[in-house]
């Protein structure tokens, strides 16, 4: 593993997914909630620092549910019957910005259905910085798609967790591994240190 990241800051946008209020109430691990938080925080002020595009992705069913998702399948989804008025909203914790661009999901993937694609192609991106909740749900979604429409990724481990170790771990090890680099809060934040 290169411990270089020669990152571009012209062509790199930062992608955090689902640090809403509704979602950062989950338990996670192996990473806390409040350590991914923090992490993405601190890698969102660096972004900003050096003017790079920041995209927070939200997810959110429609108030009558009848855009979400209704797979037949064995287990039922846990978007829950009561959601309070704030559950969408971004966690204050990573201290929207004017400039950052709210991205609003209704499935998994940051990419169906949504502009993200567009924005970061307007804006000449072909990396994306990745974290967020849930490691192998919306994060790995959003990287699947991420990696057929030829994006570079980072994966940042320590800023991203799951509802289970062991669901967390498995797509570090055996799908991120293989789609690109995965790498802690502090490797990132170093090497944007040192750009101009």
């Amino acid at each position: 593993m290169s411990e270089e990241l020669n990152i571009n800051k012209l062509k790199t946008a930062l992608v955090v997914i689902d640090l809403q209020n509704g979602i950062a109430a989950i338990e996670a691990q192996p990473n806390t909630t409040k350590n991914v938080i923090k992490n993405a925080s601190a890698l969102a002020d660096v972004f900003r620092k050096n003017s790079m595009p920041i995209f927070l992705v939200r997810v959110t069913p429609s108030d009558d549910f009848k855009d979400a998702l209704k797979p037949i399948a064995d287990s039922k989804a846990q978007w829950g019957t009561v959601r309070k008025p704030d559950w969408s909203q971004i966690v204050p914790e990573l201290g929207l910005n004017p400039n950052d661009f709210i991205i609003t999901k209704r499935q998994w993937g940051a990419f169906y259905g949504t502009e993200l694609d567009l924005q970061l192609r307007r804006r000449n991106i072909d990396t994306i910085v990745l974290c967020g909740i849930s490691t192998n749900i919306g994060v790995e979604s959003t990287a699947r798609f991420a990696y057929e429409y030829g994006y570079q990724q980072i994966f940042v481990e320590d800023a991203m967790s799951a509802r289970s170790k062991e669901e967390h771990e498995h797509t570090i090890n055996f799908i991120f591994s293989r789609i690109g680099r995965i790498r802690k809060t502090k490797d990132v934040l170093n090497e944007l240190a040192g750009l101009d």
